[in-house]
């Protein structure tokens, strides 16, 4: 019976990278293969060549379709990985409209590095191309929720609902030794107002389980927040952008417009989705509410779209962008990235930032490092394609608006399983949220550890 290892490659001491490798005799099976964003310290990491042999990987096993789970998949296909990538049909959905997107925005950022001189690298050249992006598509296999699939040797694997976006899945591998390791993922809220909450924790000897939010809880969905900064911007005339995340949170803001506007809560104005990946994802949504799917909460399927406002339009090309922000009108662009790490979202807050009248809603968690974070806390000036763009407009952070479990979400879903694992390690969260959850773990009497990055250990 072989020695199963478990090696901790992306997610600690940072919500970002999320990677793990399993190690049984001569099967190594990667659980997520997720981008570095935020800092530059962190960033570099996917440019460092992998810490095993990616010729012998035998598969990737996917819990959801965020960059930081899945966008290192294009990568490892460059290094030569063309194995079986499994993940829920949800997933495989969104991954290959993220993917490709992804893929588009590295070619092009490493163009204008070379064209405007703003990269150190002489010259700028991308992590992984469209075509990468595309190609890997062609590796995934699905697999439903519940059902026990055989992965690599004696390793199997089971999906199991997280709740947090369409897809997403915590994943319970299963050794030769019978020992069982869990994988949270990210574990969505219990008020998600479109998903279901997460399933009940499995039984476990072993959980990995995130902390994004180990330190802290929601205080609410944050309608009245977001009513009253549009109410103000378009008081003044000024232009709302909200950088929101393709997946997810820009259907949850659409969400959230569409009820402010029922309730007359909020003037009508045009509400601008200036982002492909977002309007791809968005079919995807709807997708889902025609066939009913089981994740989705039944309120749901009503008779109204929910994903759509009284005066919806979307910014399909290039030219119809630019022109979102040139308006004369109040008007809210919805634009990706979630983070402000790049997208078209960075060509709209360099026109709106410097114009006291117009407002930035975050909305949601940002990673340290990255310009929305800079933004939340009180930013004079950010740096936007090698030059920096002063802070006028009014800047709102509406923290609620995160599809992640938050203390109590997290702490609940532990309990939710019979016995308690030999062993939980705290991961995907900053270390100040990773320690609190480790406290709070420790309190209910569990052994409660946050590992190292590159820390191995046997499960």
């Amino acid at each position: 019976m072989a020695i199963t290892s478990l090696h901790f490659l992306g997610a600690v001491g940072t919500v970002t990278g999320s990677r793990f490798l399993i190690e049984q005799g001569d099967h190594l099976v990667l659980v997520d293969a997720g981008l570095y964003q935020g800092q530059k310290e962190l960033r570099l990491r996917n440019w460092q060549a992998p810490t095993f042999e990616v010729s012998q990987l035998d598969a990737v096993v996917l819990t959801h379709a965020h960059l930081d789970h899945c966008g290192y998949l294009p990568a490892l296909y460059r290094a030569g990985f063309r194995g079986p990538i499994y993940a829920t049909p949800g997933t495989i959905a969104l991954a290959n409209i993220v993917l490709p997107d992804a893929g588009r925005l590295q070619e092009e950022e490493a163009f204008h590095a070379n064209k405007y001189g703003w990269s150190r690298h002489n010259p700028a050249v991308a992590l992984f191309n469209e075509e990468e992006a595309i190609a890997v598509g062609a590796l995934f296999q699905p697999v439903a929720f519940g059902n026990d699939h055989h992965i690599s040797g004696t390793l199997s694997t089971r999906f199991d609902t997280a709740g947090h976006i369409l897809g997403a899945a915590s994943v319970t591998m299963t050794t030769d030794a019978g020992r069982r390791v869990v994988f949270s993922g990210d574990l969505g809220r219990s008020n998600h107002p479109l998903l279901l909450p997460p399933a009940p924790r499995p039984d476990c000897d072993v959980l990995l389980i995130e902390s994004t939010y180990g330190d802290r809880n929601h205080k609410d969905m944050g309608l009245d927040s977001l009513a009253s900064a549009i109410c103000r911007t378009v008081e003044r005339k000024g232009t709302i952008i909200i950088p929101a995340f393709a997946v997810d949170r820009t259907e949850l803001v659409i969400h959230a417009i569409h009820q402010l506007e029922r309730s007359g809560a909020i003037p009508i104005v045009p509400v601008i989705v200036d982002s492909p990946m977002a309007l791809a994802a968005l079919k995807v949504y709807r997708a889902a509410r025609d066939r009913r799917d089981c994740e989705l909460r039944p309120e749901v399927f009503g008779e109204e779209d929910p994903f759509t406002t009284a005066r919806l339009s979307e910014a399909a090309t290039v030219e119809d962008s630019k022109a979102a922000t040139a308006r004369g009108d109040s008007t809210i662009v919805i634009s990706a990235s979630g983070m402000a790490t790049g997208g078209r979202v960075l060509h709209h807050l360099t026109k709106r930032l410097p114009d006291p009248r117009s407002c930035v809603i975050i909305a949601g968690f940002q990673s340290r490092g990255t310009r929305g974070s800079q933004l939340a806390e009180g930013a004079t000036e950010v740096k936007i394609h090698g030059a920096y763009v002063p802070v006028r407009a009014e800047v709102v952070a509406i923290d609620a608006f995160s599809g992640h479990a938050d203390s109590d979400d997290l702490m609940a879903w532990a309990d939710t399983s019979r016995e308690a694992p030999q062993t939980s390690f705290v991961i995907h969260g900053e270390p100040e949220a990773s320690t609190a959850l480790r406290t709070r773990l420790r309190g209910a009497s569990w052994t409660a550890v946050i590992p190292k990055f590159g820390e191995r250990v046997v499960v």
